[in-house]
């Protein structure tokens, strides 16, 4: 039972046989998803409780030496906390300065200024774009809160408010909070992050450029479509090339966050030279009295972040700065694991590597954008109409790390049960058994994403219970692991359109608790719609590639 020799993950299966070992190793899951689903338990006892179950299986059914399992357990942990909640908590920072300073208000204004007045303008502005910036930088739920109240600002209704935001920012939940989606299961797999997420770039955009069409339907039916499609079409094919060119050529954290930027600026170009027909039904309140200055000193989290970035991740003149700061990481066996777990080949399983980023780490990055803000912030108030101080800046890090608390023990316990169940062999064994449906199991792949983010209310969470499981089928019957686990990103973001933990900061935000049923009505034909559109484009992927 203790750590006295190697240990080989699924040489043990129950009964000699993989169907008991497969149910064996969904029982943590089943646990979960039950626990939260049926019992409404909070999601973090449900990690817990969960975690406990699957360290059991571990030790009594896949016969891991306990010494094993519980390192297993640390390496997860640690892994959560850098760079995953590193990466959280600066991006969440970051944000925090734009609301703490008041500066808010500036972004909404700037945003009615370049909308010119209609509302299904700024469907597609805040909607779509903003809100897919703000699932860039920090994710978790903030952007739906922020977007679907300032959609009710501007004039929309409600409840309409609240479907447009949670639709718009599905197609960039897999690329949200700096990519920690696609970090997250890659890394806990032992795949490259980078290659799953030029996976998704192939993906991505043929939803992409289509959402935007989807948002004028909701906001003003076929007559919004009829005259505003030059806009949809502008915005959705800009966003749809970004994310391919991103994922492919560039950076993959800043994904959703250059493919958002790129989309703001082609509306914002178009409008200054085509004027749609306006009803007066779907007119908004024009800015008035905003300066320059103030706009972008308001937007200057979101185009400083891309900026710090870009150098950190291109700049060769002189230095190779990208080479230079990824010297910086430190790659280190896990104490007790690296060398003692082996794969069914005889081979150290590599998961038991851990990387150490430090300059190199997107968290890093951030601190460096959010400390440069809160200089700026605190030595320019726009006339004083927005004081604000540098010491204010960095009392908001300790604040936001408090307010992060719960996600910081949920996500931490959650890569504790991953990494038990990935390194015990659990989620080998649902992987082999699942494999049984040969290349069937494919077309259905995002579905686990789906159904993992719509349960748990995180496509991070999602990606690390279900990453481990889709490598496994995938190398069984000769798929690509990285379209596998890039597919289930892909699906868990759809799959937050009916999240009930979604749902329910929609309704806080737009002041209207209790209508989590009316909008699970309107938003789930969606979502369906939209995820059997991925699973056709994941399946034929795969069977053409």
């Amino acid at each position: 039972m203790l750590a006295t020799m190697t240990f080989t993950a699924g040489s043990h299966l129950l009964g000699g046989s993989l169907f008991l070992s497969a149910m064996a190793g969904l029982l943590p899951l089943l646990v979960f998803f039950v626990l939260l689903g049926a019992f409404g338990v909070k999601t973090h006892w449900c990690a817990i409780i969960s975690l406990g179950v699957s360290l059991l299986v571990a030790v009594l059914g896949f016969k891991m030496p306990v010494t094993y399992a519980l390192l297993a357990g640390t390496e997860g942990i640690a892994l959560g906390l850098m760079p995953i909640l590193y990466i959280i908590i600066a991006a969440v920072w970051l944000y925090n300065l734009t609301e703490r300073s008041g500066r808010s208000a500036d972004v909404r204004m700037a945003f009615n200024l370049v909308g010119k007045g209609d509302q299904r303008v700024l469907a597609l502005l805040i909607g779509f774009s903003f809100c897919g910036l703000l699932e860039g930088l920090a994710g978790f739920g903030a952007p739906v809160a922020i977007v679907a109240a300032i959609l009710v600002t501007v004039g929309f209704d409600p409840i309409k408010a609240a479907i447009l935001t949670i639709v718009g920012n599905a197609i960039n939940v897999g690329f949200g909070a700096i990519a920690i989606p696609v970090t997250t299961p890659a890394t806990s797999v032992g795949l490259e992050p980078a290659t799953v997420a030029a996976q998704m770039g192939h993906i991505t955009p043929f939803i992409a450029a289509f959402v935007p069409m989807i948002l004028l339907v909701i906001a003003d039916g076929m007559r919004g479509l009829k005259q505003l499609w030059p806009a949809a079409l502008l915005v959705g094919a800009v966003t749809a090339g970004s994310h391919y060119w991103v994922t492919n050529f560039f950076t993959y954290e800043l994904t959703a966050v250059i493919a958002s930027l790129l989309g703001l600026a082609s509306i914002a170009i178009l409008m200054q030279f085509w004027t749609p027909t306006t009803p007066d039904d779907v007119k908004a309140d024009k800015a008035e009295g905003l300066t320059a200055s103030r706009a972008a000193l308001g937007l200057m989290p979101y185009w400083l972040v891309v900026i710090v970035f870009g150098v950190a991740k291109l700049w060769k003149i002189g230095v190779d700065l990208p080479a230079l700061l990824k010297s910086t990481d430190y790659k280190f066996g896990w104490p007790g694991l690296d060398g003692n777990l082996l794969t069914a080949a005889g081979e150290p399983v590599k998961a038991t590597t851990f990387t150490l980023s430090t300059l190199n780490s997107p968290g890093t990055l951030i601190i460096l954008t959010a400390i440069i803000v809160s200089i700026v912030y605190g030595a320019t108030s726009s006339g004083g109409k927005y004081p604000f101080s540098f010491g204010q800046g960095m009392k908001l890090l300790p604040t936001t790390i408090y307010n992060l608390r719960i996600a910081i023990l949920t996500i931490s316990t959650i890569m504790a049960l991953a990494f038990v169940m990935n390194l015990s062999g659990q989620t080998g064994a649902i992987g082999l058994w699942m494999a049984g449906a040969g290349t069937a199991f494919v077309f259905i792949s995002p579905v686990l994403g789906w159904i993992g983010t719509a349960v748990t209310g995180s496509a991070t969470s999602a990606g690390a219970l279900f990453a481990g499981l889709q490598n496994t089928a995938a190398m069984q019957i000769g798929a690509d692991p990285n379209l596998l686990v890039g597919a289930n990103a892909i699906g868990g973001g759809i799959g937050k359109i009916v999240s009930p933990q979604n749902l329910a900061i929609a309704s806080g935000a737009i002041g209207k608790e209790g209508a989590e049923p009316e909008l699970l009505r309107k938003a789930a034909p969606i979502s369906a719609a939209l995820l059997v559109v991925l699973c056709l484009i994941v399946g034929l992927t795969s069977t053409l590639s």
